[in-house]
């Protein structure tokens, strides 16, 4: 994988791969030229050289095994895609870090980054660092000890909190790792940074429970499973949220039908399901936002979400989206000891508490429970709506 380094100079490596960058494909059109990314104070530059690119960038391209690794290396030859994916595992540790341009196409009409981009995001790099430990790349991202025991994770909860959206054309980096968490499931953890200041703008983390994909059942982690997957973990416990009462850890309450907001009769999009034939994570974040009171989308906006996934939602399904205000709005605390940025808890008439409710339409079954927290917007947003 392509690792730009902070210096002002690439190395060897680097520097050959982006040399073949300048060699014309005509699957595009035209030739690429080389490129820089600036960081506020600093710049990392690549230049072109005259010598020709190395071989092993010419040779056919190859995909990921998605079996044992064979031969004396057990290793793999890196695809197009990693060769010119600006992500790596980092030497020192486990983690995984890869940085992100944001597009015009993933911002909203305050021209920065929405939440569903931010956990379009975390997805992707969750799993390229997947595929980049040698996990199964048929989308489920297992280890040997899972396959041979037909077992695939799913996603049974998910936290983000975002402390500032990036803007468009903002380079954001993103840093993940994954661990145990109990007898029963996992966790994956993210930090997102701006790459030109170096602060934090967010944090997520999500668990992960076994199930058993011929029963569609819930199972316990197996001990061979788990000590396989251990290998990928690091040596101590490290936790994108380590404070004692943060919001990731809070219960959600099930949410009182009749509900005050609601949005019924929402339909899956065929764009809507993943490589798996399943409607993906994050759609249901937007299934949610649907029911917010259109008053709060004007003048606030998103600082953080939780949801509880419950059921499957099949491609046929219609649902119902309901959203109600949390009678317990003390805001929850947000400064922590790694550096993140700090929520502001200014008063109540800054901040909203909502509680969500995903079910089918059909027979009411609850497909997720889910709660926001909303700030009010900057001054010069305050008129859009998010």
């Amino acid at each position: 994988m392509v690792k730009l380094p902070l210096s002002s100079s690439c190395n060897a490596s680097t520097a050959a791969n982006f040399q073949a960058l300048t060699k014309p494909y005509h699957l595009i059109g035209a030739p690429l030229t080389p490129f820089s990314i600036r960081r506020r104070n600093a710049s990392v530059s690549c230049a072109s050289s005259s010598s020709p690119p190395p071989s092993s960038f010419r040779d056919p391209i190859l995909a990921v095994a998605t079996g044992e690794p064979k031969g004396k290396d057990a290793g793999f030859q890196k695809s197009l895609a990693d060769r010119l994916r600006l992500g790596s595992l980092l030497e020192d540790g486990p983690s995984y870090k890869e940085k992100f341009i944001v597009r015009c196409y993933e911002v909203g009409i305050n021209k920065t980054a929405t939440v569903e981009t931010i956990a379009n995001l975390l997805q992707e790099v969750g799993c390229n660092h997947a595929q980049s430990v040698g996990f199964s790349t048929d989308g489920f991202a297992t280890i040997n000890s899972m396959r041979k025991w037909h077992l695939i994770w799913v996603t049974a909860r998910m936290h983000i909190e975002i402390y500032k959206y990036p803007a468009w054309s903002d380079v954001v980096e993103i840093e993940t790792w994954v661990q145990t968490e109990g007898r029963i499931g996992v966790r994956r953890d993210w930090i997102l940074k701006d790459y030109g200041t170096d602060e934090v703008i967010g944090r997520a983390t999500s668990k992960w429970v076994m199930m058993n994909q011929d029963t569609r059942r819930l199972e316990k982690v197996r001990d061979d499973v788990r000590e396989e997957f251990l290998t990928y973990c690091p040596k101590e416990l490290r936790l994108a949220f380590p404070e004692k009462n943060n919001g990731s850890l809070k219960k959600i309450s099930k949410l009182e039908d009749p509900a005050p907001y609601s949005r019924l009769g929402l339909v899956p999009r065929r764009a809507d399901l993943d490589m798996n034939q399943h409607i993906n994570n994050v759609t249901y974040i937007g299934w949610v936002l649907e029911s917010v009171p259109r008053e709060i989308l004007y003048t606030h906006e998103l600082q953080s979400i939780t949801l509880d996934y419950r059921r499957e939602c099949q491609h046929d399904d219609i649902v119902d989206s309901l959203t109600s205000p949390e009678e317990d709005t003390t805001p929850v605390e947000l400064n922590v000891s790694n550096g993140s940025a700090a929520a502001a808890t200014k008063g109540k008439e800054d901040h909203h508490h909502f509680l969500h409710l995903l079910r089918l339409s059909g027979d009411g079954l609850e497909i997720n429970r889910g709660r926001t927290e909303w700030r009010k917007k900057p001054a010069k947003q305050a008129h859009h709506s998010v």
